[in-house]
């Protein structure tokens, strides 16, 4: 395929086109990372942290799976993400299985406002969990690549040593400035390995020991909803700024009553279609979404809860009630955009599909 080359004259590689799979390098076990590069000659603008939707051909018809970007954008020539097959994984599973180089798939994004981009400060804390490494990754290498001194203590959980991806890159970039403290805390040791770092599941009183003044600190988290759960409590209980706690997660939110005034009416609402001519009825308790699939239609989707923002769709009339996570800005919704897959009719509503 020869050697990529960036090509300044051309455009920024764009929503909904093809990436191609450059190379899959393994980090642990049932973990890689897929580097990916634009067929156009296209480079990659990003914020560090942020996220792509990707449509994957499984067996029984396409998905969309959302990814944390683990490369950063100072390194435009290609993006990376970082996949690890959980339990029952479908997409991951498929991508480890079966993606060589050369294959191409359609992408959609980058989207996500979890990134020290938009909270600048002078010193940072990381803490993660699992595969919640990949944007603490990100945003490590942006600091590395920007040329000045970062400040940042990076605390990581994993299960074991082995488990910690990224471990090597990580500890030759703190080697190098004495700016990054890597903190890696494991629950337990394999056989016959010495284990300099910390052990047990993090804690008050580890974290006043890994980093002692977390109070002055811009703190980003990202792990299992649990993890973070536990880290949240922690800090509000320690006295932490709770504005300066900053968490991505990609894991369904635990479901809540449905407020009265967001209920959906009994009345029987209405969902046309403009582009395809189609109009469907449905009760207001189906999802636009639901709705389109329903009438045979395609809207790409990824979290199916409001947080990736991949199922945006422009509203052309009518009312929704929409309950998102953070998918979507106050600006778009402004534009009269909306997320498909957590807006529901109320009335007759047309979509621009």
């Amino acid at each position: 395929m020869g050697t990529p080359r960036l090509n300044w004259a051309a455009e920024p590689w764009n929503d909904g086109e093809e990436l191609e799979c450059a190379m899959v390098i393994p980090e642990t076990a049932d973990c890689a990372t897929i580097a990916f590069r634009a067929p156009s000659g296209a480079w990659f603008d990003y914020q560090p942290g942020q996220f792509l939707t990707l449509e994957l051909p499984v067996p029984g018809g396409p998905v969309q799976r959302t990814y944390t970007i683990s490369s950063s954008p100072s390194r435009p020539l290609s993006l990376s993400i970082t996949v690890k097959a959980q339990p029952g994984s479908v997409g991951g599973r498929w991508m480890l299985d079966h993606l060589v180089p050369g294959m191409r798939l359609r992408a959609h994004g980058p989207a996500g406002q979890f990134t020290s981009l938009r909270h600048p400060a002078r010193k940072h804390l990381f803490i993660s969990a699992g595969s919640g490494i990949t944007p603490m990754m990100s945003m490590t290498t942006w600091a590395w690549d920007s040329g000045e001194m970062p400040d940042i203590v990076f605390v990581h959980a994993a299960r074991r040593p082995s488990d910690i991806i990224f471990r090597q890159r990580l500890e030759q970039f703190a080697s190098r400035v004495p700016g990054l403290q890597l903190r890696f805390t494991v629950e337990e040791v394999e056989s016959f390995e010495v284990w300099p770092g910390y052990r047990g599941r993090l804690s008050q009183i580890m974290l006043g020991l890994m980093a002692p003044d977390y109070l002055d600190r811009e703190v980003f988290c990202c792990g299992p909803e649990p993890f973070m759960r536990s880290v949240r409590e922690m800090l509000a209980s320690l006295g932490f700024d709770m504005t300066r706690y900053h968490e991505e997660s990609f894991a369904a939110p635990a479901l809540e009553e449905v407020p009265v005034e967001m209920a959906p009416p009994a009345a029987v609402s209405e969902v046309s279609f403009a582009g395809s001519g189609l109009s469907v009825a449905c009760d207001g308790t189906e999802t636009v979404l639901a709705v389109a699939r329903r009438a045979g239609l395609n809207i790409p989707s990824g979290c199916n809860f409001g947080l990736c923002g991949t199922c945006k769709v422009q509203k052309v009339s009518g009312e929704v009630a929409m309950v998102h996570n953070g998918g979507i800005s106050d600006d778009e919704i402004a534009a009269g955009l909306i997320l498909a897959c957590c807006s529901r009719p109320q009335g007759s509503v047309t979509i621009d599909l």
